[in-house]
């Protein structure tokens, strides 16, 4: 009787084990890289500001964009070195240069808010988007870039909270539960490690 039991429990434990049924646990830079790049963005890796510029240089180049919109600052060190021409305001037929506030690993959305986007909806905005983050803003999920925001803006808390979901310009879906809220958007990510 004890070698059926045996040969039984055997049994239900390399059933229990199969490769099927295992969880694949990713870093949280690995998950993000994986949903984001399932929806449809294209994702850039830079080890050097240097990596930034010429990877800047090339989608300029491959798009044939010669004027984008960039409302932050510290960006334009970034294209100084390129022959592209910046506009301050934004422009709905220009491409987007801009920061975000998080990456959300567990969906692959980008988190942005009215530090980058002012008081626009991204609906509004131009299809296309260049984003610039860094390997120190991803986080596991929304509730995590919330708690981030609100810990970054302690006196000042940025309003207008919003993410990029979907990354094709595909056309959306008639459905009346998502008309008017299409953000799907032509999005490049430039991703700086800092860690």
């Amino acid at each position: 009787m004890s070698f059926f039991k045996k040969l039984f429990s055997n049994k239900e434990i390399q059933q229990e084990n199969s490769p099927e049924d295992e969880k694949v646990n990713l870093s949280l830079d690995d998950a993000f890289v994986h949903n984001f790049i399932s929806k449809g963005g294209k994702f850039l890796y830079c080890i050097s500001n240097k990596e930034i510029i010429d990877n800047l240089t090339q989608i300029f180049s491959e798009n044939n964009w010669d004027s984008i919109t960039c409302i932050d600052k510290n960006l334009k060190k970034f294209t100084k070195k390129t022959t592209v021409n910046i506009q301050r305001g934004f422009d709905k037929n220009k491409p987007f240069f801009t920061t975000c506030e998080h990456l959300i690993s567990d969906n692959g959305d980008i988190l942005f808010s009215s530090n980058q986007l002012s008081t626009h909806k991204i609906a509004s905005l131009t299809e296309n988007f260049i984003v610039f983050a860094k390997t120190s803003q991803f986080v596991k999920d929304t509730g995590q870039g919330l708690t981030g925001i609100k810990t970054n803006f302690k006196k000042n808390i940025p309003t207008n909270i919003s993410a990029v979901k979907k990354y094709t310009l595909k056309p959306k879906e008639d459905n009346f539960l998502n008309y008017g809220n299409n953000n799907s958007k032509n999005l490049y990510l430039l991703l700086l490690e800092d860690l």
